[in-house]
């Protein structure tokens, strides 16, 4: 219960990645904001409660902020503060850079990387105004690490979210606010399970730990970076991979 009484959002917590961190930051005693574009936000939800926790769902798209700023006030009529922020919601749709056009390397960049922006700019005067919280931004090894087919935009945007990190980190140190980046490697989630059991074994051989990472991988990682363990750390993208871009 490390987080007994704080207040977190999660973005792109409807599934995947972001459900395992609302999960895990809810078991832990935070009351959690469940927030993404699908009405899987309810079930999610209700399943913190059943566990004994605080949620909230909100439908909101990071892309657009006048719904972000919807959210966090909802947030602050709820439960009065904000102390941690989740940025994990994020498009991935595949193609290549020749077929690429300007309206789907706007849609990626606006989630991925503006809906990043507008996030951390809504909950900033809360922060501020208290004198401390955590951002934690999920990236990527694409793009912050090594570089990947048919991903050009979204690696684009994953890169720029660790600049960002870097960036606001410095800023914001002045007022008790750290700001962190993770970047996942392969991890195992309805994305990754389309490729089918084969060709996942197949990626997991190639990784030193010999196994695709799960969502709870993350979120464990996520409370780290999110508690007074790692009170001494900012600015930094800390990669979880398995070992697959030492090789």
């Amino acid at each position: 219960m490390r987080f007994k009484n704080e207040v977190a959002i999660v973005t792109g917590a409807g599934q995947g990645i972001g459900k395992e961190i609302a999960f895990t930051l809810g078991r832990e005693g935070a009351k959690v904001v469940v927030s993404d574009i699908t009405d899987k936000i309810n079930e999610v939800v209700e399943e913190i409660e059943n566990l004994g926790g605080h949620a909230l769902p909100v439908r909101a798209d990071v892309s657009n902020l006048k719904e972000v700023k919807k959210m966090v006030k909802e947030t602050l009529d709820k439960f009065g503060k904000i102390d941690i922020l989740v940025n994990n919601a994020g498009i991935y749709p595949f193609k290549p850079l020749t077929e690429m056009t300007e309206k789907d390397w706007d849609k990626v960049l606006s989630v991925n990387l503006k809906g990043i922006f507008n996030c951390t700019k809504a909950v900033l005067p809360s922060m501020i105004k208290r004198k401390g919280g955590n951002i934690i931004n999920i990236s990527s090894i694409a793009g912050s690490v090594i570089g990947y087919l048919n991903l050009v935009h979204y690696s684009a945007s994953k890169a720029g979210i660790v600049g960002f990190t870097r960036s606001s980190a410095l800023e914001l140190a002045q007022h008790g606010i750290r700001v962190n980046a993770i970047a996942p490697g392969a991890i195992e989630t309805l994305g990754t399970k389309v490729v089918g059991e084969e060709k996942l074994e197949q990626i997991a051989q190639t990784i030193p730990l010999k196994r695709i990472g799960r969502p709870s991988d993350v979120a464990k990682l996520v409370v780290f970076l999110a508690s007074e363990d790692s009170s001494y750390i900012t600015g930094q993208c800390i990669v979880i991979d398995g070992g697959l871009t030492i090789q």
